[in-house]
C-alpha cells in the first residue's frame, strides 16, 4: 500500500501475503425442462422463466401436481352378491405430463436445489412439440432460455422421449451443443423407446440420435423404471372410471366417487387396485432418479466419485431386465463408440445404476462421467475466481498469485481424494510465466496463459480377480 507520510507518528501498513482463494461452484444443480399443470409464483407467470426451487413442496406450489388423467377399471362380482370383487382389467392412463412424477423421483433419490423451466401447460402425449409459436412453446425453446442461466450444471428433459424420433435427435443435439459451448453443464438423457427391449438394430438406431459431436458432455441411461409411485387420483376421484360386471353383464361405467356410498365393497376393491395392481405403478424415464443420485453422490462423496453402483429409491424394477451380454452391447460400442449406461436389478441389492460412461465411451480422456464433471467444476471454479486478475499488471507478482491460488485449491482436492498421485507433483501441475506459458509477444498483447494438468481418479469399472493353483511346498 502506498502511503504519503506527512505527520510524524507510527503507522500500520497491512501487507497481504496470501494468494486469493478459489470459491468452488456447485456441481449438481439440474435444470428440468418440461410441461407443468401451472406456472405461477406469487401471482407472477413464470412460463419460460427458469425458476430455482429447493423442495418438492416448492415445485407443487409453483407448478402444480399431476394432471388427473383417466384411469379405467373393470371389476367382476365374484358371486353375484355384491360382496367379493376381482379386478379383471386395469387400463393405466397415458400421462399428460410426467415432470411432477420425475421430480418425486429426483427428491426420493437425494435431490436438492434445481431449476424448473415450464415451457407450457400440460398436453396429452403425442402433442409435445420441439418448437412452438405463441403460447405453444416447446422444449427446445426452454433449452434456449436456459442458456442464459449460469448456475445449472445438469440438463434434464424427461419428456424428450415423447417427441418424434427426428425431434428427439434435434433436441439431444442442441443440448450437447449448449453444453459444449458453455462448458459448465452436462446432459443426462433417457434412451428413446427405453420402455421396450432393444435388439442390436434398435440399439444402432438409438445411438444414431446422439450424433458424433460433443459426446463427452452427455450420458444416456436405459431402460425406463417401474416406480413405486401410483398414477394420480384426483381428490374427487372422478378421473377413475369403473365398470362392474355381474353374471357376465357389464353395467354402465361410473366414476369411482359414486361407488363410495352405493357399492362399498366395489369401492374398496377399486381403491386397493389403484394402490397395488401391477398396472397402477408409473413407468418413467430414469433421468429424474439418476440426477437425484448425482446430487446425493456429489454431496456425500464428491463429484469425482462416479454416480454408479448405487440403488435407486422408489423403484420396483427396471422396465426391461438385462443380461450381462446385453449390457456389454450397451456399454461398449465398437462401431460408433457411443456408450449407454444400464440400470439393472440385482438379487438382494435392488435396482442399481450400473454404468458410469459418457456417450463418448471409446474416448480415453472423457470416457467417464465423473472425470468430465470434475473438469467442469474445476474449470468453472477457477474461471470465476480469477476475475480479480483482469487488468492487473501482467508480471511475475500476478503470475505467482494466480499459480498459488490454483495450487492451493488443487492441493485440497488431492487431499480429498479427487486426484491420483502419491504427492501433489504426481497429481497435478500449474504453470504460468514468461518462457513457460507465455512469450514476450503474448505479454505485449495483454494475454496471461495458465496451464493446469490434473490426474483425476477414475472408477474401477472392471475388477478382475485372478486365481491360481499353488503347488504343495511342504
Amino acid at each position: 500500500m502506498l502511503t504519503s507520510f506527512r505527520t510524524p507518528g507510527v503507522y500500520i501498513d497491512e501487507i497481504p501475503v496470501f494468494p486469493p482463494s478459489v470459491a468452488e461452484v456447485e456441481t449438481a444443480i439440474p435444470a428440468f425442462i418440461g410441461y407443468t399443470m401451472d406456472a405461477t409464483k406469487k401471482g407472477e407467470n413464470i412460463l419460460m422463466k427458469p425458476t430455482k426451487i429447493s423442495s418438492l413442496k416448492e415445485y407443487e406450489d409453483y407448478f402444480g401436481e399431476t394432471p388427473a388423467d383417466d384411469i379405467k377399471l373393470t371389476l367382476t362380482d365374484q358371486d353375484g352378491k355384491g360382496v367379493n370383487f376381482a379386478v379383471t382389467s386395469f387400463t393405466a392412463p397415458t400421462p399428460s405430463c410426467i415432470l411432477h412424477y420425475c421430480m418425486q423421483m429426483f427428491y426420493a433419490n437425494g435431490g436438492g436445489p434445481c431449476y424448473i423451466v415450464a415451457v407450457d401447460k400440460a398436453k396429452p402425449k403425442g402433442t409435445v412439440v420441439l418448437n412452438g409459436a405463441g403460447t405453444a412453446k416447446g422444449l427446445d425453446d426452454g433449452l434456449s432460455v436456459l442458456a442464459k442461466e449460469d448456475e445449472p450444471t445438469l440438463i434434464v428433459i424427461p419428456e424428450a422421449v415423447n417427441l418424434s424420433a427426428n425431434d428427439y435427435s434435434t433436441l439431444v443435439g442442441n443440448v450437447l451443443t449448449q453444453c459444449n459451448t458453455l462448458q459448465d453443464r452436462f446432459g443426462v438423457f433417457d434412451v428413446y423407446d427405453g420402455d421396450t427391449a432393444l435388439d442390436p438394430n434398435d440399439l444402432s438406431t438409438n445411438r444414431s440420435h446422439y450424433g458424433t459431436v460433443a459426446l463427452k458432455y452427455g450420458a444416456a441411461y436405459y431402460p425406463f423404471l417401474k416406480t413405486s409411485l401410483n398414477y394420480f387420483v384426483a381428490d374427487d376421484e372422478k378421473n377413475v372410471g369403473v365398470t362392474i360386471v355381474t353374471n357376465g353383464t357389464a353395467a354402465a361405467e361410473v366414476t369411482l366417487d359414486t361407488l363410495q356410498t352405493t357399492k362399498t365393497a366395489a369401492y374398496n376393491a377399486a381403491k386397493d387396485a389403484l394402490r397395488n395392481h401391477p398396472n397402477s405403478f408409473v413407468v418413467l424415464p430414469p433421468s429424474g432418479a439418476v440426477v437425484g443420485r448425482y446430487a446425493f453422490t456429489d454431496a456425500n462423496r464428491g463429484v469425482w466419485k462416479a454416480p454408479a453402483g448405487m440403488s435407486l429409491n422408489a423403484v420396483i424394477e427396471p422396465a426391461v431386465r438385462l443380461t450381462d451380454q446385453q449390457q456389454g452391447d450397451l456399454n461398449i460400442d465398437s462401431t460408433g463408440g457411443i456408450s449407454i449406461n444400464a440400470v439393472r436389478a440385482f438379487a438382494g441389492k435392488g435396482t442399481l445404476i450400473w454404468g458410469a460412461r459418457t456417450l463418448a465411451g471409446n474416448d480415453n480422456e472423457w470416457r467417464y462421467i465423473s472425470v468430465r464433471r470434475f473438469f467442469n467444476m474445476v474449470e468453472e471454479s477457477v474461471k470465476k475466481s480469477t476475475y480479480w486478475a483482469v487488468f492487473e499488471p501482467n508480471d511475475s507478482n500476478t503470475w505467482v498469485k494466480v499459480r498459488g491460488m490454483i495450487e492451493n485449491y488443487l492441493t485440497q482436492k488431492w487431499r480429498e481424494g479427487a486426484l491420483a498421485g502419491a504427492t501433489t507433483k504426481d497429481a497435478f501441475y500449474v504453470r504460468c510465466g514468461l518462457g513457460v506459458t507465455m512469450t514476450a509477444q503474448d505479454i505485449l498483447e495483454g494475454k496471461l496463459y495458465v496451464e493446469i494438468g490434473m490426474a483425476v481418479v477414475r472408477p474401477a469399472e472392471f475388477i478382475v480377480l485372478r486365481f491360481f493353483h499353488k503347488l504343495q511346498t511342504s
